[in-house]
């Protein structure tokens, strides 16, 4: 199983590996959902937000998702396409 900065900065996959961006991991892999969003990281704040299964990561996101960019998600709305981000069971990962 993927650790969480693993899957947060997922960036695609290799057959069964999960491809990490090494980069976006060590300078914001120990930030919460809610300071990923505030810095627009909204994909890895969505990931993170998955990851967690706490309500308020999710609430946290839209929050401040709707406030940047003016929209009116909420948690109905087709997050996993906006976002790209699909879980999918992975234990492997390949970090660039």
């Amino acid at each position: 199983m993927l650790s969480r900065e693993e899957f947060v900065f997922t960036i695609g996959y290799d057959g069964p590996a999960a491809v990490v961006d090494g980069q976006a991991k060590k300078r914001y892999g120990s930030l919460t959902t809610r300071e990923l969003a505030e810095k627009g990281l909204f994909r890895a704040a969505y990931s993170s937000a998955i990851w967690s299964k706490d309500p308020k990561d999710m609430e946290a996101l839209l929050e401040t998702y709707n406030r940047i960019s003016g929209s009116s998600l909420n948690s109905d709305s087709p997050l996993d396409r906006l976002f790209g981000v699909f879980p999918i069971e992975v234990s492997r990962s390949i970090t660039l």
